[in-house]
């Protein structure tokens, strides 16, 4: 007598996190940017739970140290970044798009030196976050300057790793007062001089 095999129960979907946490976790982001922004170092967790509108309890459920939350707000800083690549592509002539996304870029480099004092005190100090996002960061701009070239805006001999270290020694002044404004007239130098001679 053969024993009748047990029917196997397949394992329910891996659950997506509910619209209200999902909105919790955006307001914390939120919140901990401007505190962090505003108090550095010492900026209080209490306060950004209170900013945001939630008890403490609910901000530690989604960041259990403050290490974890001060990572995911660079974290999430860089993502807006690297999706808005895609969206300008979307939108906007190749060109334009790049130069879009470049602006961006220096609002990001902006805002990431209010919150330097606040990630220099996490494990490895806030150059070890700067490395990791690096590779999301390049995909992106290479994407919208690889765009530019295909289009005939840029000369195909340009290099688009060219463009981000150009990019990156703009952003050696940063703590100097006015650099955005010279990192915005340099952007639209370095598309002039990329662009075809005729």
């Amino acid at each position: 007598m053969t024993k009748k095999r047990k029917k196997e129960i397949p394992s329910p979907p891996a659950r997506k996190p509910r619209a209200d946490a999902q909105r919790n976790r955006e307001l914390i982001l939120e919140a901990a940017k401007d505190v962090f922004t505003r108090d550095g170092a010492v900026a209080s967790l209490d306060e950004i739970a209170r900013q945001a509108g939630i008890g403490p309890g609910t901000l530690y459920r989604h960041f259990p140290t403050r290490d974890a939350l001060i990572e995911a707000v660079y974290r999430s800083e860089v993502e807006k970044l690297a999706e808005a690549g895609p969206r300008f592509a979307a939108t906007l002539p190749p060109l334009e798009a790049l130069r879009a996304w470049m602006l961006l870029f220096i609002d990001h480099v902006a805002g990431k030196m209010l919150i330097v004092p606040a990630m220099d005190t996490v494990a490895g100090g806030s150059s070890r976050l700067i490395m990791g996002s690096r590779g999301l960061i390049r995909t992106a701009f290479a994407s919208l300057a690889q765009r530019a070239i295909a289009s005939g805006d840029l000369r195909h001999d340009t290099d688009p790793n060219d463009l981000v270290r150009a990019l990156v020694g703009i952003f050696h002044t940063s703590y100097e007062p006015g650099w955005e404004q010279t990192a915005r007239r340099l952007v639209d130098i370095l598309i002039a001089g990329s662009r075809p001679t005729n």
